[in-house]
């Protein structure tokens, strides 16, 4: 036997165990490597990802609360359609971006594919409506009208429409009871955006991306206590999705129901009767243009003058806040935002912003008292006045010798406003203000409340415009290149006017005062402002807040929240100057400017007060304010380009009345037919499931106080002018 030596084999031996520990060291560097890149570089994500892989969630959809009238009756609600959604999620795994599955699911709703694939696209800068302004991975709604053969093809053909679910879902309703369409009041829905999830994310009403969302209106203002709160259910799940236990489960909690003080009757008949006032304005003839009123706007507004609740705000054009559920197409978009649309979506009650003409005197009166002027004195109303070589005529340049400040409203006498403002105006210092100048009739307006909102518990409302010497100036530095650069000495109207403003528009020329003080000029106000004012004249001079809600009654009817009335202020006149001015304003009404109006009004029991107004609008045709009270009540009407106060509101704000008392033609009185014969006090109530046993409404009819032998006269004659 041979005898190999062992110092032959340790070479070899020893290389072989380098390898092996080159070999292991390496895999272990590579294990730790790995082992590195899951735990700590990529931990979070995959810890993430484990999480969703063990707990699913399943979110219930909290049932928005309703939005009622006065007496329960709603005017906004939910019902159960079918609706059809696309999972875009889905969509976007598929080869074709889903658009072969969406393709099929146009022809079995009855819709173009360009259609349904416009919906389901994502909203962005450069991408029109229709399109999804909402989270991207929330189930998108093509349709909330879907037939229930439509809905059976789709779950019945699962296979050809992955990402397509059909469910029976609770979808806002807005049902306009009487016809009564409410609609720039109740406003609309839309979906949650990623931003406004991520915003809300540390408050204590989060967004769920299901969520819809009040975009404008009572919607947008409560939409915290109508959201509700979603259910969300959380399974457990192992890595193949099979559902193995439930981790938590939070029901789901219905929204509350916002009772507002808005009375769908009145409602009604507001909206009826502006429409008419507007038509009736089409039909009638402008001397100063030759051709007839464009009458292409209006606003009115009731309010219980003793406490500043809204019983009916009508805004016209009006749009149906229906066509926002499910999302708007883009026909519907169109005639809501387009060029050619007049803008319906804008509520002119409390947006729309106009010169108030002679409806403005309330204010100069009292102005003019609290700068020494007696009430009763007497002042010089000619035809005309001249300023600086400048004439400002009296309405339809008639003159009424020397009258009182009250006679003055009650004809509507310009000049002896005009006379008075002129004079302060020189006292203040004229072109070069004193450093105290008292500037009466600009501060007073700022004490009526204009210039500010109201605070109305609706969104967006704008504060109108005082254009004292404050707004002077800050209007000259931000237009005064303009003008200069366009302004001619001997150039057109509109150049002359930018050559003056550029020498000296941020001074307050006596031209400008005078025409202020008839509420004309660069003041704006709006129809809420006016019937704020006016209601405070009526209860005494306190301003309120003007509401809409009236209480919140949770979603079991248990808890109610009522909604109280707040004051922001008082008119500045004492109580024998509020008194002078409420005589002369049922002068008005009974032996002034609006008296041919209220012929057969019942003045003893219901005294009428009211004051005209028809403001001047540059480039437009007259803008038609009446703004009236009684003991219960202020009505406020505006028609833009619309003629005169009386001429085209006048017989409109009667009807309201009219229906308001149960008054016939001839003023007798029947309660049994009132709307409302004494302001409401008491909440409907709201049982436990959310029932309210509210009264029917039906459409108005504004000949359903007439008898047989009336409506045939009136159809004979038309109604009354």
């Amino acid at each position: 036997m041979t005898n190999i030596p062992e110092t032959g084999r340790t070479p070899r031996v020893q290389i072989r165990l380098i390898v092996i520990q080159v070999l292991v060291f390496s895999l272990l560097l590579t294990l730790g490597g790995r082992l590195w890149y899951l735990q700590i570089r990529n931990g979070q994500e995959y810890s993430d990802e484990a999480k969703n892989n063990h707990v699913q969630q399943v979110v219930q959809p909290a049932v928005r609360g309703s939005i009622l009238d006065a007496r329960g009756v709603a005017l906004a609600d939910n019902e159960t359609r079918l609706v059809v959604s696309a999972s875009r999620t889905e969509l976007m795994k598929m080869e074709d971006d889903g658009k072969s599955v969406l393709t099929r699911l146009a022809g079995v709703l009855g819709m173009k594919p360009k259609e349904v694939l416009d919906k389901v696209r994502l909203c962005d800068s450069k991408t029109p409506q229709p399109c999804w302004n909402g989270s991207p991975y929330q189930p998108i709604p093509v349709t909330d009208e879907a037939t229930t053969q439509q809905a059976l093809t789709i779950r019945e053909r699962a296979e050809d429409f992955p990402g397509i679910t059909a469910e029976p879902t609770a979808v806002r309703r807005y049902g306009a009871p009487g016809k009564a369409n409410t609609a720039q009041v109740l406003g609309y829905l839309s979906p949650v955006t990623d931003e406004e999830i991520t915003k809300a994310q540390d408050t204590d009403s989060p967004y769920l991306r299901s969520d819809q969302v009040g975009r404008s209106g009572l919607e947008r203002t409560y939409d915290k206590e109508l959201r509700g709160k979603a259910g969300v259910t959380r399974y457990e799940v192992d890595n193949l999705g099979r559902v193995i236990g439930q981790a938590k489960n939070d029901k789901a909690e219905p929204g509350s129901s916002v009772v507002t003080s808005i009375d769908a009757r009145v409602q009604a008949v507001a909206e009826y009767e502006l429409n008419e006032a507007m038509k009736t304005a089409r039909q009638s003839f402008d001397k100063n243009t030759g051709e007839n009123y464009k009458a292409d706007s209006g606003a009115v507004v009731v309010m219980e003058a003793k406490t500043g609740r809204i019983v009916s705000m009508a805004s016209l054009p009006n749009y149906d806040p229906n066509a926002w559920v499910g999302g708007i197409s883009a026909k519907d978009y169109a005639k809501l935002t387009g060029k050619n649309s007049n803008f319906p979506l804008l509520n002119r009650a409390i947006q729309g912003q106009a010169a108030p003409g002679s409806i403005f005197k309330v204010i100069s009166s009292t102005a003019a008292v609290n700068a020494g002027y007696p009430f009763n004195g007497n002042y010089p109303c000619p035809s005309s006045y001249n300023v600086g070589g400048q004439t400002f005529k009296n309405f339809e340049s008639q003159g009424y010798g020397s009258i009182t400040i009250g006679r003055a409203l009650e004809v509507s006498c310009d000049t002896v406003y005009y006379g008075i403002a002129h004079k302060e105006w020189l006292k203040d210092g004229g072109m070069n203000p004193k450093k105290n100048a008292k500037d009466w009739f600009y501060r007073t307006a700022h004490q009526f409340g204009l210039g500010k909102e109201t605070g109305i518990d609706l969104p967006n409302e704008v504060s109108g415009r005082v254009p004292d010497r404050k707004w002077k100036q800050d209007f000259y530095k931000a237009n005064k290149d303009a003008w200069c650069k366009q302004g001619k000495k001997d150039g057109s109207y509109v150049e002359k006017i930018a050559y003056e403003n550029c020498l000296e528009g941020d001074k307050m020329r006596a031209g400008d005062s005078v025409n202020y003080s008839i509420g004309q000029g660069d003041t704006l106000v709006t129809p809420i402002q006016m019937a704020t004012i006016y209601a405070a004249i009526s209860n005494g001079g306190t301003l309120y807040d003007p509401t809409v809600g009236k209480a919140i009654v949770s979603g079991d009817g248990k808890t109610v929240e009522e909604i109280k009335p707040k004051s922001h202020g008082k008119l500045p006149f004492t109580r024998k100057t509020r008194n002078q001015i409420d005589s002369a304003l049922a002068g008005v009404a009974t032996r002034g400017s609006a008296a041919w109006r209220f012929g057969g009004w019942p003045q003893d029991k219901i005294p009428m007060h009211a004051k005209t107004g028809t403001a001047e609008v540059y480039g437009k045709q007259t803008t038609s304010w009446f703004a009236t009270y009684t003991k219960d009540y202020s009505i406020v009407m505006t028609i833009s380009q619309g003629g005169t106060g009386s001429g085209a509101s006048g017989p409109a704000v009667r009807n309201i009345y009219d229906a308001l008392y149960g008054l016939d033609d001839s003023g007798k009185q029947d309660l049994k037919k009132a709307l409302l014969p004494t302001p409401q006090k008491s909440l409907p109530k709201i049982q436990q499931d959310g029932s309210i046993d509210a009264p029917e409404i039906k459409p108005y009819n504004p000949d359903s106080q007439k008898t047989p032998e009336e409506q045939t006269l009136a159809a004979t004659l038309g109604r009354r002018d």
